[in-house]
């Protein structure tokens, strides 16, 4: 049951993750500060306490990590959340959880990088959230918000992912949509623990077979079957949950590809070129993982000499993904900034017009 009648209220995007975790029944939630997610673990800190949920702030992001796989372990919906330096301590607890088969929902909020870097915005953790990041043939689901409304709704699809195929996943965002405010419609759901149940969960075994939760196969042949138990269920998730937004592309000379905080700038300006009578359109990328390769499949060009224009916060990352859905069917630019710089209208349309 949902409540009919939602209420809004003001929140930064990393509140927004925050409100929104503890509503779809986050039962358990271990971090440590790092700018800029600490309002995300802040608010953690007064509200899970206040609906009977544990909050522990770790020692370090590894012990974090490791918490949350106990919790998941013993069949609560647990989380963690962190910023890019933060994202790759925990990749050791990441590849444990996914060899382990266990639900777990991560929240990057990206800063510029690589080593310490600095605290603005990044989408430079794109190939680490995507290819697996720790060590080992895994993968995890990876959502990428480009709103504190979608910050929100999408915490309540990260649990059921999890839970549906008890898999890692990824909330990326970046220090953009972490921080910037804005109404949030409150959605209060109820019965969301009755959805999965957790058979496999280890809460002591009397009365049935005891449970065991692992990644380490000793015997001969037993590492190999449970790497293929996994690449089975990354098939399925890539054949079922592709996810993307289209904006004005039917007819586009030059479609935009960009994600999160970028595709919300560049969906911006294709509004008003096409104003202007210029073709331009827009796919984002909401899952990056399973990657929305069926955006792509049918673009195979309709409209001669289409182009394609990825914009990110990166050097060059998420553009490797949409040159190999387009298959070498379409042209594929690439317009980047890094290190903390985050491209403007101006810069991209003066791409865009290079383009033409």
């Amino acid at each position: 049951m949902v409540n009919p009648k939602p209420k809004k209220i003001l929140l930064s995007g990393n509140e927004a993750i925050a409100e929104g975790a503890i509503q779809a029944g986050c039962q358990f939630y271990a971090g440590y500060p790092i700018t800029p997610q600490n309002e995300l673990t802040a608010y953690m800190a007064k509200h899970m306490p206040e609906n009977n949920r544990i909050f522990i702030q770790s020692e370090s992001e590894t012990a974090a990590i490791n918490m949350v796989y106990g919790a998941s372990a013993a069949g609560a919906r647990a989380m963690t959340s962190s910023s890019s330096p933060g994202i790759s301590l925990k990749q050791e607890g990441i590849s444990y959880l996914a060899g382990a088969e266990l639900p777990a929902v991560i929240v990057n909020i990206m800063r510029a990088g690589p080593g310490l870097g600095n605290i603005w915005p990044s989408q430079a953790d794109y190939f680490q959230a995507t290819r697996g990041g720790g060590h080992g043939d895994y993968r995890c689901i990876v959502l990428a918000p480009s709103s504190v409304q979608e910050a929100y709704g999408q915490m309540f699809k990260a649990f059921e992912l999890a839970d549906k195929y008890r898999n890692p996943v990824m909330i990326l965002g970046d220090g953009l949509l972490g921080q910037m405010m804005e109404p949030v419609e409150i959605v209060k759901a109820e019965g969301l623990d009755a959805k999965y149940d957790k058979p496999w969960a280890v809460t002591g075994c009397k009365g049935r077979e005891r449970n065991i939760t692992k990644s380490f196969h000793m015997n001969e042949g037993d590492l190999e079957k449970a790497n293929l138990i996994l690449q089975k269920k990354y098939a399925g998730i890539q054949k079922k949950e592709q996810d993307w937004e289209e904006f004005l592309i039917k007819d586009a000379k030059i479609v935009i590809v960009a994600y999160g905080s970028m595709a919300r700038i560049a969906k911006g300006l294709v509004r008003k070129l096409r104003q202007g009578g210029m073709r331009i359109g827009l796919i984002r990328p909401v899952t990056l993982w399973p990657f929305p390769v069926k955006a792509f499949a049918n673009r195979k060009p309709k409209v001669s000499n289409r182009k394609f224009l990825v914009v990110e916060m990166s050097y060059g990352q998420m553009v490797e993904d949409v040159r190999l859905s387009l298959e070498g069917s379409s042209k594929v630019e690439f317009l980047g900034r890094s290190g903390g710089g985050v491209l403007t209208q101006a810069q991209i349309l003066r791409k865009i017009k290079a383009l033409l």
